[in-house]
């Protein structure tokens, strides 16, 4: 019989990719902004809520803010826009379009004032579609008006720009049952003698959903007509203000769950003993919760059923690879190798490379598909980065690889050891490249910026998977901060790499909007590996991904201008990091070939 053909996974030619985002604070959301500004070759849409935050635009009079932002719970953030100052906040839709806006007749600059009306009226079209009666433009002011012909005109949406070089920053916000009282702590826009309203104010009952899929369908009409590619991807709806803890339980009193049978198959080797007769639990209820939110139905592939030939990782624990355990223990040291059941522990200890995890060996996460401890954080050991450094040393490193758990726990998000670890290597072994798979250090710019500092050599941050299944796969993380930590390290002049597991519940589309979005932000480096489930309380495995649809993900990537896509089954994070740089150019293979100056 023949084999089935192979789905074609292509990138489509410069879409308009719009993405619902969910809640983003301010200063992430800009630095995203910037990078698909700065890197980004397509278009794109980012459709968002802030937390609290009133923001000043370039000509911005602080005497309109009227009270201490802090003291009404919000942030004051100056914005590289026009306009003066407005907020933003719980239940308004912030919109903006990242584009390439079109010179006057057809070249030279940009026409700003034919932009601005572009996006006023992709505004108006909206309300009017959600049924909301005289609305339009108020003369020399600019933004979105209700009744902008009667005595009391009343502003529904704020319009703030910023062009160069033919490329769109910042949007709108569109008003549609925000906190209103917020708006009296400023003189919104710098407008003293008009107000604001919102749809709710003006009897229009629209969910954030009804009007970003109302927006989102008029965008398209607007910006991708029938000859341009369009595409959408949403971050699952969650409403933060609803109470859940958003932690999925699955290790929070459920144990360890039971161990896949056959784990030994495909190198798993941190999974936990099987108990005799222990009954085969599945997921907890929120995370089958999470699963159907996403659109991921049914109880995936059973344990039991074997996995293909693909997958069956061959484990050779030769002299090398228990060299290098015994150097491990000698220390004291942890190894994700070991601790995340990772399918190449023999080839990659045979190689003499391995992944030493720091800040201890338990995790303030719980992600679904992931196998590290995640039972309360012990106390750092500040010995802990001399004696890694003395490991890469022993074993005669020249490229190291180290990652870390969540230390939500830690005031600096555990960047400190990571810098220190960084620095003890390069000190004790001068010449070493240094790989960080790092947290998101939940999105806190002054612990990212430790890291930074300390300079390695290729900065990794895994996405880990679609935004659709963000929720259900890493619940206290998210898709848009992840996508903000990479581009605020690309700012730094930092190599970036990102990773995506598959086979959770994804489309073959969806990586490659998932790629998109990478490339837009900078990222050098991606690696794409097959989920492999560890115990019967994670995630399912969907489906099991081929080896010609991997090959399809790496060419689909390299085309968007990411220069390396690492992408068959049994990659991993730092699967081939050492050569994933040299591919990119940033490793020492790459970097001993550039000629001298």
């Amino acid at each position: 019989m023949a084999a089935a053909p192979v789905p074609a996974v292509v990138a489509p030619a410069r879409p308009l990719r719009v993405r619902w985002l969910c809640t983003v604070p301010y200063r992430e959301a800009a630095d995203l902004q910037h990078a698909l500004f700065e890197h980004g070759a397509d278009d794109w849409l980012l459709l968002l809520e802030h937390p609290h935050v009133y923001t000043l635009g370039a000509r911005a009079d602080m005497a309109n803010v009227l009270v201490p932002p802090e003291s009404v719970g919000a942030e004051l953030v100056r914005a590289d826009r026009g306009g003066d100052v407005t907020y933003h906040g719980p239940g308004q839709l912030v919109g903006y379009p990242i584009l390439t806006v079109p010179g006057k007749r057809g070249g030279g600059m940009a026409d700003t004032v034919a932009y601005v009306r572009s996006v006023e009226q992709l505004v108006i079209d909206t309300l009017t579609d959600l049924g909301l009666p005289d609305v339009g433009r108020l003369h020399d002011y600019p933004g979105v008006w209700v009744a902008p012909g009667s005595e009391r005109p009343r502003k529904i949406a704020a319009i703030g720009v910023r062009l160069t070089r033919g490329r769109s920053m910042h949007g709108f916000a569109l008003n549609v049952a925000p906190d209103m009282s917020m708006f009296t702590h400023i003189v919104p826009c710098g407008i003293p003698d008009k107000p604001v309203t919102s749809l709710a104010e003006e009897g229009i009952d629209a969910s954030m959903h009804e009007v970003v899929d109302a927006l989102t369908a008029r965008a398209r009409a607007r910006w991708a007509p029938d000859d341009r590619a369009f595409e959408r991807a949403d971050v699952v709806w969650r409403d933060l203000r609803s109470g859940d803890d958003d932690l999925s339980p699955f290790s929070r009193g459920l144990g360890a769950g039971v161990p896949v049978k056959g784990a030994a198959d495909h190198g798993v080797v941190g999974a936990p003993p099987a108990v005799a007769e222990t009954p085969v639990e599945g997921p907890s209820l929120r995370l089958r919760g999470r699963l159907a939110e996403a659109g991921v139905a049914g109880e995936g592939i059973a344990i039991a059923d074997r996995k293909p030939e693909w997958l069956r990782a061959r484990v050779s624990l030769g002299a090398r690879p228990m060299q290098l355990k015994r150097t491990v223990r000698d220390l004291g040291l942890v190894t994700v190798c070991e601790e995340a059941g990772c399918p190449n522990l023999s080839e990659c200890w045979s190689d003499g490379t391995a992944t030493f995890m720091i800040n201890g060996e338990r995790c303030t996460r719980a992600c679904g598909f992931c196998l590290v401890d995640t039972r309360k954080p012990e106390a750092l050991d500040p010995t802990e980065p001399e004696r890694v450094a003395e490991a890469v040393a022993r074993m005669g490193l020249g490229f190291a690889v180290v990652t870390t758990v969540a230390r939500d726990d830690l005031a600096d998000e555990g960047a400190g050891a990571m810098a220190a670890t960084i620095e003890a290597i390069r000190r004790r072994t001068p010449g070493v490249q240094v790989e960080t798979l790092i947290s998101d250090c939940r999105g806190r710019a002054e612990a990212l910026d430790v890291i930074f500092a300390a300079r390695p050599d290729v900065l990794n941050h895994n996405v880990e998977t679609v935004p659709r299944l963000q929720r259900a796969a890493r619940p206290s993380a998210g898709y848009a901060r992840s996508l903000a930590v990479l581009a605020r390290a690309r700012a730094a002049g930092l190599t970036t790499k990102s990773g995506l597991v598959v086979g959770m519940g994804e489309t073959d589309d969806e990586i490659v909007a998932t790629l998109a979005d990478l490339a837009g932000v900078g990222v050098e480096i991606v690696t794409i590996g097959q989920y492999l489930r560890p115990t019967s309380h994670h995630l399912p495995v969907d489906r099991w991904v081929t080896p010609e649809q991997f090959a399809a993900y790496k060419e689909a990537g390299e085309s968007l201008g990411i220069a390396h896509v690492e992408s068959s089954p049994l990659t991993r994070s730092s699967y081939h990091a050492r050569q994933s740089a040299d591919a990119a150019g940033t490793g020492p293979a790459a970097l001993a070939a550039e000629p001298s100056a």
